[in-house]
């Protein structure tokens, strides 16, 4: 389903993804209806235009007069958003779309931010970003006030400059940062390292990647329970993240090729960097940045591994697990098992048996429940 968002600059017509039925999400938030308005007024002055997180185009779609530049690390985003450009008859070049590991040129008049669910993210950007400032630049953060918390305007007056705030408005906040010139900035401490516990492995983490400085308590138990598989040609590691799963899994199972699947740009990145420095280019893998399994052929694995997001940026949800489960029923050779980890409350067993006749548990503790479900032959 699209909606039409109304702000200042037009109408405009947008959809979010991935798409499903009877869709109850707009494309947009108030947030971003608040950063529209603010920008009315930007002129013939903000000859370059910078746009941080845009999440599915609306600030693109809405500046599409000013050919902004718009940095993302979805892959998901980057797709919508050219959905969207497309459903108002905008060339796709009205938009330059850049990932969030390609660097800035140039310096920019305007630069409009969304604030990002990972405030690492939020500091490895803004840390990119001032080189590209001048002091007449105008920068201003969105967000609704439930994800603004004390430490993003700490983070702007320490790496950017001085701050000030707009009024709330439909439970959505403003903020102006003025650049220091003086300020002394940090070198970026991205990616992040740490030694795996109990291996010789050093792991690496963009700043985007989920728990960035020690093995999460969930990932921990999961590795402790994935099968070894000496049949497996191909094994995938679906929403691999920093790509510990698939790294543990292509030890257990040595003749298989693994593939390393992520929307997340930096996450793919880690992952083969941790990959290939663990088996020294030793090991077929391939990584792919993409939207689940959609761009990868039916019936192509013997396993697949996947610890499912339930948030999509701010947005809690099943959507985008269902969505993974069921692209992993058609990616499966027949016999071929679908590995889910979970917290407990999340009903992913009903899904299973919906999709596959049915599921057993592998393991389960207090937080967490692995399950197994097999494609049936």
């Amino acid at each position: 389903m699209s909606e039409r968002l109304t702000v200042s600059q037009g109408e405009f017509e947008l959809e979010r993804l991935p798409k499903r039925p009877r869709e109850v999400l707009r494309a947009w938030d108030a947030a971003d209806e608040y950063l529209l308005d603010a920008s009315a007024t930007l002129g013939a002055n903000a000859a370059r235009v910078l746009i941080l997180n845009d999440s599915f185009g609306a600030l693109a779609v809405a500046l599409n007069a000013y050919k902004p530049y718009a940095v993302s690390d979805s892959y998901v985003s980057q797709q919508a958003t050219r959905l969207n450009l497309t459903a108002n008859n905008l060339p796709e070049h009205s938009a330059t779309l850049l990932n969030s590991l390609e660097p800035l040129t140039g310096l920019f008049d305007c630069v409009l931010i969304k604030v990002p669910k990972t405030l690492a993210l939020l500091e490895h950007q803004l840390i990119c970003l001032r080189p590209h400032l001048t002091p007449t630049t105008q920068i201003i953060v969105a967000g609704m006030i439930k994800n603004l918390p004390p430490s993003v305007w700490k983070l702007l007056e320490s790496l950017i400059g001085p701050t000030t705030t707009s009024l709330a408005k439909k439970k959505a906040r403003l903020i102006f940062a003025t650049l220091d010139a003086d300020l002394m900035i940090p070198s970026n401490p991205y990616p992040v390292s740490y030694q795996l516990e109990n291996t010789e492995y050093l792991i690496s983490n963009h700043a985007n990647v989920f728990s960035r400085d020690s093995l999460d308590i969930g990932t921990r138990f999961f590795l402790q329970h994935l099968p070894a598989r000496q049949d497996a040609c191909d094994i995938v590691d679906l929403g691999c993240g920093n790509g510990l799963v698939g790294l543990i899994a292509a030890e257990r199972s040595p003749a298989a090729t693994m593939h390393f699947i992520d929307e997340s740009f930096m996450a793919v990145a880690s992952a083969k960097d941790n990959f290939q420095r663990a088996f020294s280019g030793q090991r077929e893998a391939t990584f792919a940045v993409g939207d689940g399994l959609m761009a990868v052929e039916s019936a192509s694995a013997e396993l697949i591994l996947c610890n499912p997001p339930f948030h999509q940026q701010h947005t809690v949800g099943d959507q985008i697990a269902v969505s993974l489960f069921k692209q992993s029923r058609r990616v499966l050779r027949k016999g071929g098992e679908l590995w889910v980890i979970g917290n407990r409350h999340l009903a992913y067993a009903n899904d299973l048996n919906r999709l596959f006749g049915a599921h057993s548990v592998i393991a389960a503790n207090s937080k967490f429940i692995i399950v197994k479900a097999v494609l049936a032959g």
